[in-house]
């Protein structure tokens, strides 16, 4: 170590859980922060659209935060860049197609005009204040990801992004092992390393090897194959796109994100442009269903997503008997329920459903105990930081560090807040910042302390409303109520014509729900709750809480 130091190393987000990557390095009067990810929200933070990290401490940073350098474009290191540039105004630094989706995103929230974006690729090294960053060619499940080598007057700090050590990548380009021992002959100070996989034993699968399961699915299909995953995934996009032609398939996109990710991936020449393969959505029912490919957002379940409504007939495209779903993408995890759901609703159209559960069509983008052994050994670093996990994955891998020959004393789990300072003498937890979640509902951001607390404050504010409705399970029809009940919405005399009003509302609005969404209980909550919610909001003003109760008949 050549400099007096400290660097100092701050996470405010990814080091305690799955999301929220988000991490500052500082040297001198200088920082710069890694990624700007989001997560969505868990199941009891009701009414929260997306959590984000506490931003306090970079805006305690002033002008020593140089910039905010991005690994790789999914949505847990890039989803919260629009709400910290509303607080910090830095230059962003992203590979092309993380700049990409950065591009729409900021356009989308009308900061694009007044954000400074620059592209970057890896071997192409720049400054930073004190930092000289050399990104390195990483294999994942996104293209164009990348780790960051982070040289200090004290030494490198080594950032290996999310990863998987793929020697056989669809591309042809696979992790630059040289370029990593290169920085281990000369002495890494510090890696930070992915820990999502820690858990998983031996190596991570090539994404070749589903090339096989995609195959097996698209030579038996009858009729029209749904194909599912995240829409950055451009190399299983790719895979899909080859056995469509392969096949004799047109394929049609249905859903926004698809079709934002497929334009950037193609403008960057990682899909090939194979002129009259595509064809528009509204033109499917004129084809012959065995020679149709289907790429639907929706992978997760979500509620609103081309593949959820395409699943319950609530869709211009249908899904009929003999039809095919692919869903190439790991279940979340508090997702199961709310999927399982969706793959019943398809199983009632007819369609064969294949998922992780069943068949061979996905493998994980992140390295597994194996590869996390490899990196060290590449590596060989003075000091190790576990990051992107729960705490039971930071323990496990500084265990992992251990068995290849880390000492214990050299070897730290951090957790959000927590700062690890290192200087000639040593490194240590020196103290705690500013850090947590920070919720966002609606236009509202931040203004959500507490989940508890904001529930009573809105019932304190607004009240409530219980809606008891009878539902046939097997038809769908109303067979009582809907009944209302409410308390501190109004005075007594005048509420009672509004709840009459709202129980018309709510007969009218299910009977323009699909039948089959109705027999879900689910579907017909939501229904209850954005109806009654749209209805006090225009007629009273005010937002009170929502109690669906749906009784299956």
């Amino acid at each position: 170590m050549n400099g007096t130091g400290p660097i100092r190393v701050i996470p405010l987000g990814g080091l305690g859980e799955i999301g929220l990557n988000c991490l500052v390095l500082e040297y001198a009067e200088a920082a710069i922060l890694i990624d700007c990810g989001l997560m969505f929200p868990e199941h009891y933070m009701l009414g929260i659209d997306r959590v984000i990290p506490d931003f306090s401490y970079l805006t305690e940073l002033g002008d020593r935060l140089r910039g905010i350098v991005i690994t790789h474009g999914h949505e847990d290191h890039i989803g919260a860049l629009p709400y910290v540039l509303r607080q910090v105004e830095v230059p962003i630094y992203a590979p092309p197609m993380a700049a990409g989706l950065v591009r729409e995103k900021l356009r989308e929230h009308k900061l694009l005009d007044s954000s400074r974006l620059e592209v970057f690729r890896p071997g192409e090294e720049w400054s930073l204040g004190p930092f000289r960053i050399d990104p390195i060619h990483m294999t994942h499940s996104i293209v164009d990801a990348v780790a960051l080598a982070v040289n200090t007057p004290m030494g490198t700090v080594l950032h290996t992004g999310d990863f998987k050590l793929d020697q056989t990548p669809i591309d042809g380009r696979a992790s630059d092992l040289a370029r990593l021992a290169e920085y281990g002959s000369q002495g890494v100070l510090l890696l930070l390393s992915d820990s999502t996989n820690v858990e998983q034993e031996g190596h991570t699968p090539t994404e070749r090897s589903v090339r096989g399961g995609l195959d097996a699915v698209f030579r038996e299909a009858r009729g029209k194959v749904f194909f599912s995953t995240f829409s950055s995934h451009i190399h299983r996009v790719r895979q899909v796109v080859e056995l469509s032609q392969a096949y004799g398939r047109k394929i049609a996109i249905v859903g926004r994100s698809f079709e934002s990710s497929l334009k950037i991936a193609t403008e960057l020449g990682h899909l090939p442009v194979i002129p009259g393969l595509f064809v528009d959505p509204d033109d499917v029912s004129d084809l012959p269903a065995g020679g149709v490919t289907l790429l639907t957002s929706g992978s997760q379940g979500e509620a609103l997503s081309a593949l959820t409504r395409i699943s319950m007939d609530d869709h211009k495209v249908k899904m009929l008997p003999g039809d095919s779903v692919i869903l190439s993408s790991k279940f979340i995890p508090g997702n199961e329920r709310v999927i399982m759901g969706m793959v019943n609703h398809m199983v009632r159209r007819g369609a064969v459903v294949y998922h992780q559960e069943c068949a061979p069509v996905h493998v994980s983008g992140h390295a597994s105990q194996e590869e996390l052994k490899l990196m060290m050994r590449l590596t060989r670093p003075r000091y190790f930081v576990p990051i992107h996990g729960e705490y039971r994955h930071l323990v496990r891998h500084c265990a992992l560090a251990c068995e290849v020959g880390l000492g214990p004393e050299n070897t730290f789990v951090v957790e959000d807040g927590h700062v690890l300072e290192i200087d000639p003498q040593g490194a240590r937890i020196a103290g705690q910042v500013t850090a947590g979640r920070v919720f966002v509902d609606g236009k509202g951001i931040g203004d959500v302390a507490d989940i508890v607390l904001r529930d009573r404050r809105h019932l304190s504010q607004d009240g409530f409303v219980l809606a008891v409705i009878g539902i046939n399970q097997q038809t769908g029809d109303v067979v009582s109520g809907p009944d209302l009940v409410s308390r501190g919405l109004a005075v007594e005399e005048d509420v009672q014509l509004y709840l009459e009003e709202a129980r018309g509302l709510i007969l009218e609005t299910l009977q323009q729900v699909a039948r089959e969404s109705r027999t879900d209980s689910l579907e017909v909550q939501e229904e209850v709750r954005k109806t009654l919610k749209r209805y006090f909001s225009k007629t009273l003003e005010r937002r009170p809480v929502i109690l669906p109760f749906i009784m299956e008949m």
